[in-house]
């Protein structure tokens, strides 16, 4: 995880509560790890305890040794082909600084399995637009006290959910922004899990055209 700001540590929150156990958080300085002599305000600290089981040191390129995943959420340029080439076989990044990638796809050609960045000119957008409006409507239709990890996690199974496996490619993982299916399939995810979770203050969901 490169870049852990408020999107970055919100991805880790994330990550942590589908059941991922070795993540690897950097920033500018490098790996975060306890102890780490360069200055890190309380945020980092606490993500530094919560991560980096192995306790991995250095720069962005130590943390991708052997890694399956890289989530950027940085800046433009710091990922290079030869670090992505030291990852595991089958590599998966997601390069999503806007409106420069942290790393270019035509760079990754040959050596990555999947790529998706925040751009609408390649492939697997990641925008978060497939997330909020369901999410919103699905918190409202049952008057959600809040929005927890739980409905989080649903809002993102929901948005997979909505490519069928006969349609799922390397360069199709997840819907595009203009999908009238998502708000509504992620909506009613969302409020599915509030219920579960006891954060529903209505039984009954609003019936609203989400079409």
């Amino acid at each position: 995880m490169n870049g852990v700001g408020a999107a970055g540590t919100a991805i880790i929150d994330m990550l942590l509560s589908s059941g991922v156990k070795r993540i690897i958080g950097c920033d500018r300085d490098g790996i975060l790890c306890t102890g780490r002599r360069v200055e890190m305000n309380p945020v980092m600290r606490r993500y530094a305890k919560r991560t980096n089981p192995e306790r991995v040191k250095g720069k962005l390129e130590e943390a991708l040794v052997g890694a399956d995943v890289f989530i950027g959420v940085s800046v433009a340029g710091v990922l290079h082909a030869a670090a992505v080439k030291k990852m595991a076989r089958d590599p998966i990044v997601f390069a999503l600084a806007n409106p420069s990638p942290e790393i270019m796809p035509e760079e990754t050609e040959g050596i990555v399995r999947i790529m998706a960045t925040g751009r609408s000119d390649y492939p697997n957008q990641i925008n978060n637009v497939l997330a909020f409006p369901g999410i919103f409507r699905g918190a409202l239709d049952v008057r959600a006290s809040e929005i927890n990890d739980a409905m989080n996690l649903a809002a993102a199974e929901a948005i997979a959910s909505v490519i069928r496996k006969d349609e799922l490619s390397e360069d199709y993982i997840v819907p595009g922004v203009f999908n009238r299916k998502v708000a509504k399939v992620v909506a009613q995810a969302v409020s599915k899990a509030a219920t579960e979770t006891g954060v529903a203050r209505r039984e009954k969901k609003i019936t609203n055209n989400q079409e």
